[in-house]
């Protein structure tokens, strides 16, 4: 398997996960809400979800750049 098609199932597989995030985050919207606010170590829920959303949109973002071939410049852009 070529390494670009590596890539975008990568980008997929995160895409989809990405996806399936947003619908549990507006599904269980009031749950979420209801713990968060009960404060103390509670209040790590939405900490916790933000830093899920960045990790996976991450990946896909990183992965689906590759698959189209952009790479970042290794020289600091001089």
């Amino acid at each position: 398997m070529s390494s670009n098609r590596t890539e975008l199932w990568k980008a997929a597989v995160f895409g989809i996960v990405s996806v399936l995030l947003y619908f549990v985050l507006f599904e269980f919207e009031g749950e979420i809400l209801d713990v968060s606010i009960r404060g103390r170590w509670l209040s790590i829920v939405p900490v916790s979800i933000a830093f899920a959303f960045s990790l996976v949109h991450g990946a896909f973002t990183a992965n689906f750049w590759r698959a189209l071939g952009i790479r970042g410049n290794k020289n600091g852009g001089h």
